[in-house]
């Protein structure tokens, strides 16, 4: 792929890779569909435009890291993947399924899960009860009876999900004891134990005390890299995103700006111009 910092405009907005690009290196004669596409997608309240005309896809178990200064529509572009704001404009697939207008909670069901930029915990619930509810609720109304009848398999879950998520040592403590990293990786365990395939997570380090980004960083690198699971993330830490991202996507004026290898991002001069004296 050509160094965008060598062309005359930015990094390509036409951010669908061809599928021999999507296939190089794996012998695949026909390159499997990306996991996730959003085509032409834009949400406008009162006829002003928060987020318009974004194209982009996701391969299975990719990382693609968003950034952009406050206000550039990476939060909103979130909202309109994982279906809390309606799209007004543009098309949401998942697994080749148009989910446009499908709800919160059927799009996990499909596998498509999310945290967020500020915790929602309940303060006096324990570790263990955050994870044990979370799985009550990724079985589904209909397994609830079956949940407490079948509570030693629901228990091994709820162990593996705190042991993945390094608070195995923390499961009967109340969320409200936590550091803010604890919370951050208990939202994690709360999104994990539902198995999704495709995570939306939005400044997981926002908050997070120097000390404890590094773990959390090593976890979210775990999460995709053992668990496979494809990820795309919100994050102003520039050196966390360059330790993970497969690609970085640049939100400007609620518009993909660039969207390539993070090496060609930070080498691109309109990207350098957009953002010359802020904070990506």
């Amino acid at each position: 792929m050509a160094n965008p910092a060598s062309a005359s405009g930015p990094v390509s907005r036409d951010s669908r890779r061809t599928e021999a690009e999507r296939g190089a290196g794996t012998g695949a004669a026909v390159a499997a569909a990306p996991v996730l596409r959003l085509r032409d997608l834009g949400w406008s309240v009162r006829g002003v435009p928060i987020v318009q005309d974004v194209s982009l896809s996701v391969d299975e178990g990719e990382f693609v890291a968003f950034i952009g200064p406050n206000g550039a529509g990476k939060t909103s572009l979130f909202n309109l993947v994982s279906g809390i704001r309606p799209a007004t404009a543009g098309t949401v697939e998942l697994d080749g399924a148009d989910i446009t207008v499908a709800g919160v909670h059927t799009r996990a069901r499909r596998g498509l899960g999310r945290t967020f930029q500020t915790s929602s915990l309940w303060p006096g619930m324990t570790v263990a009860e955050h994870v044990r509810l979370a799985a009550q609720a990724a079985a589904g109304p209909r397994a609830s009876y079956r949940l407490w009848r079948r509570a030693d398999r629901y228990a091994r879950q709820v162990a593996d999900t705190l042991e993945r998520t390094e608070l195995a040592d923390r499961a009967e403590t109340p969320a409200a004891a936590l550091s803010h990293g604890e919370k951050r990786k208990l939202e994690l365990a709360v999104l994990l134990v539902g198995d999704p395939r495709v995570i939306l997570l939005d400044e997981p380090m926002a908050g997070v005390s120097a000390e404890e980004v590094p773990a959390l960083t090593e976890l979210i690198r775990s999460v995709h890299r053992d668990l496979g699971r494809t990820v795309l993330m919100v994050e102003h830490h520039m050196d966390v995103l360059l330790q993970l991202a497969d690609r970085l996507a640049v939100m400007h004026h609620g518009t993909l700006l660039a969207l390539d290898t993070p090496a060609a991002v930070m080498a691109d001069a309109t990207v350098q111009e957009a953002y010359l004296g802020e904070a990506l």
